[in-house]
């Protein structure tokens, strides 16, 4: 049997006499729930019910009914085209799963077979009229377009045609659940399904009829006519509800289009908002998941109401704002006076009392999932106002245009911070173009100077070839420096350092670093440098090398602002936050306040790129930075201002162990 061929067709070639009539769904949904309710109030058991859904979308519509229908028989078979967990199984009843290549998935079924009567309803979908629906304006949500698809087939309640559907089916169910066999042929033998038949014919009599109950039958098709009649009633009436709707989006999709500024566009909602659902007062205002209180900067407010604008809204006490979180969805309070969320919390009632709000409404306004204010809608007067659906739906479209506009101001302002940025890195390209042409071509001119001195000059005295050659290394030895600072920054920067952490001493590493420091050129005196470094330090936990690095280049720093009368004092102290905290202080040049931040940038130079009585790239901050970061510290600065002196702080961790500790004592002993 080919799985393609439709069921209809076949049922029309085996009794020609039948003549196919037009049906429209909604037609077709009352006949079958009048089927369906035949079956449940019959008295008789274990009637013969096989149904075709098409696609399990129009099943899922129906399945509780037939969870109902499963209580009366265990002779019921449901067909539907899976799309997404219809399965093969027999739970409750019998369910086959076609393909969606079957001709089932175009044809509605439903077949009813009991010892006292039968009925069918056997059609096959006019896929032109699918064609014609999709091209009509959805004029509204609420009205039901899929009513208006067409089925060609035959409704009838003679016996011989019953079981001509029934026979059909059943071999189309045994090609899909062969293992249903025995079952189905129980069914075939109880019912004489597939059995020649004495009749023939639009002649056939049914030979068991008998008086059946048909009331159920007609009370469903009188409740589904009078039904249709409320639905199109309120069909019209939601066409004028979606126009004023759509009015109110379109308004406020008109600011967010007109203005950048979320202010204006929250200010016209909350008035729009509040205007159109008659509320007394309309809140709009930013809140996230997080926060512990909001303050009202955007309200509607009807004459009489008193105002909340400026006010801070407790957040952590709110238990509606609470609620909203974790559901992620809407609350609507009609009487606060009888309700126990507002009446079991006394930040609710309080707030409910003080502003005279009867009925509360607060819907969230998310973006992917995110939390990015809240909607409120307070009713003030008697008698308590109640929600309705198509006000819940009005509230949250606006919430989602709210939604749109806090994102677009946000993403302004991502803008504007990109901007910003660039302009920056332009700025930095600048320095680097200007700090690498200046520090770069003085010394490579001096060494050229003072190397054709030497090769054009063979008679030179002995010391002023001394003095061209210590010259030329002393700003080789500048451009190396120059050369390392970039690669070291680079390599901090893109994460390509590794770190080997140990247990140190600071007193050892800060020894190293003014060893280094003393290398500096003998044609400077430098400033006295002092050390406070406690004996009881814990040990610090660092990269050695890059903590000697750090420390280097702090006091390298001060010397370089601080004259040779002048003072540098290096200090340590443990801090109590399982961090010792070091300190670099001069008593040099000072740093602006609106500047102790801005010199850790790289390529940062006090005195400008090309006129610095000091040499050095900028880089030495920055570097200092990115190393500490590196072991989880933090580096400052602070300063009361010009000529005033400066400090550098640094932290570093100590170490936990206190067996290591010992370890490390043992081993320096």
């Amino acid at each position: 049997m080919s799985i393609s061929t439709s069921v209809l067709s076949d049922l029309l070639k085996s009794l020609p006499y039948l003549r196919p009539q037009l049906y429209f769904k909604a037609s077709l949904t009352a006949l079958s729930h009048a089927m369906e309710d035949q079956v449940l109030a019959a008295t008789l058991a274990q009637p013969l019910v096989i149904a075709s859904f098409q696609r399990e979308r129009f099943y899922r519509q129906e399945a509780h009914r037939y969870l109902r229908l499963a209580l009366r028989s265990n002779q019921i078979y449901v067909l539907a085209a899976p799309e997404t967990d219809f399965i093969n199984s027999s739970e409750h009843y019998e369910k086959i799963a076609f393909e969606p290549t079957d001709g089932l998935s175009h044809e509605w079924h439903l077949v009813v077979i009991a010892d006292n009567y039968a009925t069918c309803l056997v059609c096959r979908e006019n896929l032109g009229s699918i064609a014609k629906n999709k091209q009509l304006p959805e004029l509204s949500p609420n009205l039901d377009i899929d009513t208006a698809r067409r089925f060609e087939g035959v409704w009838t309640s003679e016996r011989g045609v019953s079981l001509k559907a029934a026979e059909l089916l059943l071999d189309r169910i045994l090609v899909y659940r062969p293992e249903l066999a025995s079952k189905i042929n129980e069914a075939r033998q109880r019912f004489s399904i597939g059995e020649p038949r004495s009749h023939s014919g639009a002649e056939q009599i049914n030979e068991y009829a008998c008086d059946i109950d048909t009331d159920p039958f007609v009370q469903r098709l009188v409740t589904y006519l009078q039904a249709s009649q409320y639905k199109l009633h309120k069909a019209y009436r939601s066409i004028a509800a979606q126009a004023r709707k759509e009015r109110l989006v379109n308004s406020i999709s008109t600011a967010i289009r007109r203005s950048l500024d979320p202010h204006e566009v929250l200010q016209v909602a909350a008035q729009e908002l509040g205007q159109h659902l008659e509320a007394c007062r309309c809140l709009i205002y930013r809140a996230q998941a997080t926060d512990s209180k909001a303050i009202i900067e955007h309200e509607f407010l009807n004459p009489g109401i008193l105002s909340v604008r400026g006010q801070t809204w407790e957040l952590e006490k709110n238990s509606l704002f609470r609620d909203i979180v974790q559901q992620g969805e809407g609350v609507c309070i009609s009487d606060t006076l009888n309700d126990p969320r507002v009446n079991n919390s006394p930040a609710l009632s309080l707030i409910a009392k003080k502003f005279a709000i009867r009925s509360w409404l607060m819907e969230p306004v998310f973006y992917q999932g995110r939390l990015l204010g809240i909607v409120e809608l307070h009713y003030c007067r008697m008698p308590p106002h109640e929600c309705q659906p198509g006000e819940l739906d009005l509230v949250e479209a606006i919430a989602t245009q709210v939604g749109a506009a806090l994102i677009q101001a946000e993403a302004y302002a991502n803008l504007e911070e990109l901007n910003q940025q660039l302009e920056a890195l332009d700025r930095t390209r600048s320095n680097l173009i200007a700090i690498t042409g200046h520090e770069l071509r003085t010394p490579l001119s001096t060494i050229q100077v003072c190397l054709e001195s030497l090769a054009s000059e063979p008679d030179m005295p002995l010391e002023l070839q001394q003095i061209m050659l210590n010259t030329a290394l002393s700003d080789s030895e500048r451009m190396r420096k120059l050369v390392q600072d970039f690669l070291t920054l680079s390599n901090l920067e893109s994460g390509r350092v590794e770190w080997h952490p140990e247990s140190l001493t600071l007193q050892e590493c800060v020894d190293l670093s003014l060893s280094r420091n003393r290398t500096r050129s003998s044609t400077e005196k430098p400033p006295k440098i002092k050390t406070q470094i406690a004996e009881n330090l814990p040990l610090v936990r660092a990269d050695g090398d890059w903590l000697v690095e750090v420390l280097a280049k702090l006091i390298d720093n001060a010397c370089k602002f601080t004259p040779p009368q002048g003072e540098i004092t290096i200090k340590a102290i443990y801090n109590s936050h399982q961090m010792v905290e070091v300190t670099v202080a001069d008593t040099g040049r000072g740093i602006e306040p609106n500047r102790l931040e801005i010199v850790f940038d790289r390529f940062y130079q006090e005195e400008g790129a090309l006129r610095r009585t000091t040499g050095g790239t900028g880089l030495g901050l920055a570097i200092c930075r990115q190393i500490v970061n590196g072991w989880g510290g933090e580096i400052w600065a602070e300063s009361t201002g010009k000529d005033q002196g400066s400090q550098f702080h640094f932290t570093i961790p100590i170490v936990q162990s206190s067996q290591e500790e010992k370890r490390t004592k043992v081993k320096s002993r």
